[in-house]
Order: structure tokens, then C-alpha cells, then sequence
């Protein structure tokens, strides 16, 4: 949904009927009170945002959008007037996404609501890696398996990184702890599979996207579908190889 904030009925309503001609959907808002009870119904995934409009003008608003966490990623496309610069300067400045100067044609808002949200799009991919119910958002260091978010220390984060990055590519444990550890590191390739193994039990289910390719390192795969494997479990000190549980009933294949 893309929110037209306009306070010319004519301007807003051609704008919304623009919109929805390309097959996007469309809410034209008059002023900054009605934006804020629009958001509180729901995030749109853009904003264009005239600067004149009636009680608080549009760069006012758009430092509050930017100030709540709620909005402060939502991309914004200001309107401003002809030729003025100090506009789109403190537009620009303030975090607006882009700007668009009145009058312009419907052609022209369209490819720049386009071009905006094509560049989100874009960085949405490098801050955000996927694989199964496993979500990473990197910038906020958090990593959600399904609906639970999940603790990780920093080099259990850094080690799904790198296998998230790459999915179905196998890493050798050589690659790994020198990625990860460093070269000076004095530890030995063992330290990779202690933290493999903690990984895949701080992530439940999804810890079956973590794949041993036997003999070689580990990959991020399609996961499997646990059953039970009583008797083919690996059993040291008591307790399962993979999990450490003496009550465990299933292994990993390819974990011995």
C-alpha cells in the first residue's frame, strides 16, 4: 500500500487513480493527522509526502516518521515545489528517499516510486538472508527461527552468516575457522563442529538446515524431517553426539 498524502483533492485522487492503474495499491490522505491514523491501521511500503500541506507541513512529519521506529524504514518520496532547492536539500537531509518537483507528470511518480522501491528491494536482500523458517537480519544482529527469536554469541552469528550467504555451497572446516577465527587462531578444525553442534540445538527445527557433508565441512541445505532414529543414534558420555541429551530418540545423518 502507498500512501498519497496530498491536501489538493484533484492532485491526491489523480495520484491514487495513477497508482492503481500500474497495479499498485493506493490511499490518498489529506493531511498529517489522517497519515498518522492511517499508520496505526497499518505500514504502507511507501510514502509520497507533499511538503505544503495544511497544520504541520511535510518535512515536520517526515522527521517524526524517521524519529519511530515503526516508520523509520519506510521509504519516502517528497513533493516539493519548482526549483526549491531548500526543499529538497532539508528533504533529502532529514531522510527523505527521494523528491519529485510540482508539477510533474504521473509517468515521472510512477518510475520514481518504481526506482525506490526497486533500491529497498535491494538492500533488503544484503541485510536480510533466509533459508527455510531461519530468518538473519544482519544489521539488527538477530536471527528468528520461525516465530522465536534466537540468542546466538558472536561467532555462533558469524558462522551462519557465512553458511546463509552461500546456501548449498560447502564449506570445509579449514575455510571456516580461518574465516571466522583467523588465521593466528591456535584452535584446531574441532572447534568448528563444538559450534555447529550448539548452533543447530539453539535452533530447534531449524537447526536441520545446518547439513555435515561427510568428510568434507557443513552447508546450508533443505533441512530434513526429524524421525526417529533410536537405534541408530550416536551415543558419547551418555549423551546424544548432537544434542548431548541422554533422553535423545534421532541423530543427524551424516553427524557421526
Amino acid at each position: 500500500m502507498i500512501f498519497c498524502v496530498e491536501d489538493d483533492p484533484n492532485i491526491r485522487e489523480l495520484e491514487v487513480y495513477t497508482l492503481q492503474s500500474v497495479g499498485f495499491k493506493a490511499l490518498g490522505i489529506g493531511s498529517g493527522d489522517e497519515l498518522f491514523k492511517a499508520l496505526e491501521c497499518g505500514k504502507p511500503t511507501l510514502i509520497l509526502l507533499d511538503i505544503m500541506l495544511p497544520g504541520e507541513d511535510g518535512l515536520s512529519l517526515l522527521k517524526r516518521l524517521r524519529s519511530d521506529k515503526r516508520t523509520a524504514q519506510v521509504p519516502v518520496i517528497m513533493a516539493t515545489a519548482k526549483g526549491s532547492e531548500f526543499d529538497k536539500v532539508h528533504g533529502l537531509d532529514n531522510g527523505a528517499d527521494d523528491y519529485i518537483a510540482k508539477p510533474f507528470g504521473m509517468m515521472e511518480m510512477v518510475s520514481r516510486v518504481k526506482a525506490v522501491l526497486r533500491r529497498y528491494k535491494q538492500e533488503d536482500k544484503q541485510s536480510r538472508l533466509t533459508a527455510g523458517e531461519l530468518v538473519m537480519e544482519i544489521d539488527k544482529h538477530r536471527v528468528m527461527a520461525g516465530s522465536q527469536e534466537v540468542v546466538l554469541t558472536f561467532k555462533e552469528f558469524e558462522l551462519l552468516h557465512k553458511l546463509l550467504e552461500r546456501p548449498g555451497q560447502v564449506f570445509t572446516r579449514e575455510q571456516l575457522l580461518t574465516d571466522i577465527w583467523g588465521y593466528d587462531f591456535a584452535g584446531e578444525t574441532r572447534t568448528v563442529d563444538v559450534h555447529v553442534r550448539t548452533l543447530r540445538l539453539k535452533l530447534g527445527e531449524a537447526g536441520a538446515l545446518v547439513e555435515t557433508v561427510r568428510g568434507v565441512g557443513y552447508r546450508i541445505g533443505a533441512g530434513y524431517e526429524k524421525k526417529n532414529f533410536q537405534r541408530s543414534a550416536v551415543f558419547v558420555n551418555g549423551g546424544c553426539y548432537h544434542c548431548f541429551r541422554a533422553d535423545c530418540g534421532y541423530y543427524v545423518p551424516g553427524d557421526e
